[in-house]
């Protein structure tokens, strides 16, 4: 965990109020409505990325027969006031109780979309929180650099969000039974920690990918194997257990131990994966999402530097 003292030092936090002040309501919104596109096209990135084992894509549905690249598109439609409302909560120093009001409000939006399918209830959580943090840091003048989204994040709603890893909430996910079953990590983890496996393990990816002069698709496909990799996925432990998940780990090592998309039969390898996972009814919906973030946090880069 990163301390507090370090994390200051990245960013100047400020008085919520006074900061928010600095802006006319116009400038808040426009800055809003900018995140929030930048966010549903994140979403589309994912979406539209192929082969990826086992995930839906506009190819095929993967895994999957409850859902399909029309279902997904439905739900992002959903999503894309919601990533607005929440940029502009985050930009005006809201509390973390009421970012998760706004997350409840977009989940039942999401599932009246998709006639009651989970396409993103993860990616509500981190690319909902890294909104908040984007319009945080715009508030108080501080450059929208993948590690002051992170310093923000934590510092104003860490503790929150350390309480919230810690709830086992009246109605548990499926993620969280997952947890209680086979004590993996999941998305309040994640966010409790400042999503790590987006800022340390995902970005690094795609960026060493990006510094070989590898196209888009494949620096995604990379991070999206190296998440594969990392993080134990509850969407996999749920759909198939921990004989699934070791079923994920090991294509996805075998990929990156033989270069990732460096290797000249990358694209073979990677459809051999997802045949392999629609046989076993694998889906790698949470390194999906984190995938989905690392895009958003690059796009809000860029937007600084624009």
């Amino acid at each position: 965990m990163i301390s507090a003292t370090a994390l200051r030092k990245i960013g100047d936090i400020g008085d919520g109020a006074q900061t928010a002040r600095r802006f006319s309501l116009a400038t808040q919104r426009n800055f809003s409505c900018e995140v929030a596109r930048l966010a549903v096209r994140a979403l589309h990135a994912e979406l539209c990325l192929y082969p990826k084992p086992g995930l839906v894509s506009p190819v095929d549905s993967g895994s999957h027969t409850d859902m399909d690249a029309g279902t997904f598109m439905r739900s992002m439609f959903a999503l894309r006031h919601y990533f607005k409302k929440i940029c502009l909560a985050g930009w005006r120093d809201a509390s973390f109780s009421q970012l998760k009001k706004l997350g409840i409000a977009a989940e039942a939006a999401m599932l009246k979309a998709t006639h009651g399918v989970n396409t993103h209830r993860g990616a509500i959580f981190s690319l909902g929180m890294l909104c908040a943090a984007a319009g945080r840091a715009r508030a108080q003048g501080t450059a929208l650099t993948p590690a002051a989204l992170r310093a923000v994040m934590l510092i104003r709603w860490g503790e929150e969000l350390a309480r919230h890893a810690g709830e086992d909430g009246s109605t548990p996910s499926n993620g969280l039974r997952v947890a209680a079953r086979y004590a993996v990590s999941g998305a309040r983890e994640e966010g409790a920690l400042g999503l790590p496996s987006v800022f340390d393990v995902g970005l690094p990816a795609l960026l060493a990918a990006r510094k070989r002069g590898a196209t888009v698709t494949e620096e995604r496909i990379d991070a999206l194997y190296t998440l594969m990799a990392h993080i134990s996925d509850s969407n996999v432990y749920h759909r198939a257990g921990p004989q699934g998940a070791q079923i994920v780990r090991e294509h996805a090592e075998r990929f990156l131990a033989q270069g990732g998309t460096a290797h000249a039969n990358w694209h073979a390898d990677a459809l051999h994966s997802h045949q392999v996972f629609v046989r076993h009814r694998l889906s790698p919906g949470g390194a999906a999402d984190l995938l989905a973030a690392c895009c958003l946090v690059q796009s809000l880069a860029a937007l600084e530097k624009a």
